[in-house]
């Protein structure tokens, strides 16, 4: 099991780095928090409108989509929450837009790669980030819950962010719960800690929401491809009209085309499950929405 002392987050350089590219921005990092998404989404409804980025080390009722549970320890994961007003026109394909700054974060295309070869950071329609392994499997290294809420004349955005850290042998997980397997940033960058791994995701992901409310989706869209795992598989879904077929990448806001019966099907996230059906591990994260010291404009804690 991971050390559970208190983590150097470093919050006030942190919290130097982001406040300039949206001003009044806070960071804040707490020890235990039920879910990060969820103490924003109530600061919210309360008046505070500000943006802020807050982080648990301990996260004790993490939520992912359609209202899964989500794990989380101390040094085990990353689990923080990103809140801003967001303007944007269309929130089509946030989930892929964030996921995308995420990957790129952790394992940044290399100059010259060819088409052929796969990053070792893939993204899973609609909101997860799957480390493929040396054998070509991809195994789940987090995830992404996006709620919002209406706030003070504006709609806020409270982006949730879970990723592992340390190998599955440290993780505290029993194998048997993890249905899509289990990829830690570690296995990547052995050195990075989750205040590090913290440090070098943040910057990028609050930049690619900016970038989002100017330009939506359809920017990034040969960037998500280059990483898109579904892309060519055989995929199941929830819908009751389409319960199977073979996913076609996605279109400029985000949706999934699938290929079933002759014809390509427009699918949106909303409340759709697709599954790939191909013989892979699917695998279940120990991160999630999650908060310890805080920056200039927040209260250490």
């Amino acid at each position: 099991m991971p050390d559970t002392d208190r983590q150097n987050w470093d919050a006030e350089t942190l919290w130097q780095r982001l406040e300039p590219l949206h001003p009044g921005l806070t960071v804040e990092v707490l020890a235990e928090a039920g879910s990060t998404n969820t103490v924003l989404l109530e600061r919210a409804r309360l008046g505070d409108t500000a943006a802020s980025l807050l982080v648990a080390e301990r996260q004790t009722q993490g939520r992912g989509r359609q209202g899964r549970p989500w794990q989380s320890a101390p040094g085990a994961s990353l689990t923080f929450s990103l809140a801003l007003p967001l303007a944007a026109a269309d929130w089509s394909g946030l989930s892929l837009a964030v996921g995308l700054a995420l990957a790129e974060a952790l394992d940044p295309p290399v100059p010259g790669q060819t088409a052929g070869q796969v990053p070792r950071i893939g993204l899973k329609w609609p909101n997860d980030l799957m480390l493929v392994q040396p054998d070509g499997l991809p195994h789940k290294l987090g995830g992404i819950l996006i709620e919002s809420v209406a706030a003070a004349g504006q709609r806020m955005a409270v982006v949730g962010v879970g990723l592992n850290i340390v190998p599955q042998a440290r993780s505290g997980l029993p194998v048997q719960a993890l249905s899509q397997g289990y990829g830690g940033v570690q296995a990547l960058h052995p050195a990075l800690d989750a205040p590090a791994t913290l440090a070098r995701v943040a910057e990028p992901l609050l930049r690619a929401l900016l970038a989002f409310q100017q330009a939506g989706f359809a920017p990034l869209r040969e960037r998500y491809a280059a990483r898109d795992l579904l892309a060519g598989q055989p995929v199941s879904t929830s819908l009751a009209d389409l319960p199977e077929g073979v996913a076609d990448g996605v279109d400029s806001d985000g949706a999934l085309w699938v290929r079933a019966q002759g014809r390509r099907h427009r699918v949106s996230s909303g409340e759709v499950s697709v599954r790939a059906t191909a013989a892979a591990p699917a695998a279940a994260t120990a991160g999630g929405p999650a908060g310890g010291p805080t920056a200039r404009g927040a209260t250490a804690c």
